[in-house]
């Protein structure tokens, strides 16, 4: 799932006009460089939640992404069918974004439509830029292999986010809930993580699937909870990532490129 519903209001006035995933970062949207990924790592099924603008996602990418080679050692599929593209309008349905955990929460039925397919999903931020990163299947499986509810990417703590989200235990792989006052680092949530569907249910999420209310709900509230009980684990990614929120970010992004 690729999370794309949000207003952009720090754009402004660049989101005035286009939603935020579809800001063009050297030479081309935002969402087309994560399409381009899930693509050449085998993904077959992509959902996008959309709310303002939406009609200007839709006309961008369609029904279904071209599939294209990737960087050598980086493919994980020779399949050159399309990646197949649906939709969760909540800014139709509801008049707005219903927030992450809420977005996720009606669209689970596309996510795990059946109780015997696998409920494991990627959810990744539309609005961060992240080229290197590789959404290999060995780790869908690893997870897929595990107890986690989830599993995280974190990266180092950029200017804007200093003091962290959450702390990694490195000997246990396991994302941690630090208190208020703890002196271990926390490192920044890329928004790029696996998720099993189990975790937007009781006890973890009161919100029914499918969200048929249009409840909004946080996500961290949930991975907290999880990773109190030991359900969440995590890796650090030092790799180039960006949170392009700003236009300043975005010029950065951008200069220099041709």
């Amino acid at each position: 799932m690729v999370l794309a519903a949000g207003r952009g209001e720090r754009m402004r006035p660049l989101t005035d006009s286009c939603p935020k995933p579809l800001l063009k970062v050297q030479g081309q949207p935002l969402l087309h460089w994560h399409l381009q990924a899930l693509a050449r790592a085998g993904v077959s099924r992509v959902v996008i939640n959309t709310a303002w603008l939406a009609q200007a996602i839709v006309d961008q990418v369609g029904d279904h992404f071209p599939r294209q080679a990737g960087p050598v050692g980086n493919t994980h599929t020779e399949s050159s069918a399309p990646l197949a593209v649906t939709y969760s309008h909540e800014g139709r349905d509801f008049g707005g974004a219903l927030e992450t955990a809420g977005g996720i929460c009606r669209a689970l039925p596309l996510l795990c439509p059946s109780p015997a397919a696998a409920d494991v999903f990627w959810v990744l931020a539309g609005d961060v830029f992240v080229p290197g990163f590789d959404f290999a299947p060995q780790a869908v499986q690893r997870f897929a292999a595990s107890s986690a509810l989830a599993h995280l990417w974190l990266v180092p703590n950029p200017a804007h986010n200093p003091r962290g989200d959450f702390g990694l235990d490195a000997a246990s792989g396991l994302a941690l809930n630090l208190p208020p006052g703890d002196s271990r680092p926390r490192w920044t949530y890329a928004t790029i993580g696996l998720y099993r569907g189990a975790l937007f249910a009781p006890p973890w999420c009161a919100v029914p699937a499918g969200n048929p209310l249009g409840v909004k709900a946080a996500l961290a509230p949930l991975l907290r909870a999880a990773m109190d009980r030991g359900r969440v684990s995590a890796e650090l990614y030092t790799g180039p990532w960006t949170d392009v929120g700003t236009p300043q970010r975005l010029t950065e992004l951008n200069a220099g490129f041709a």
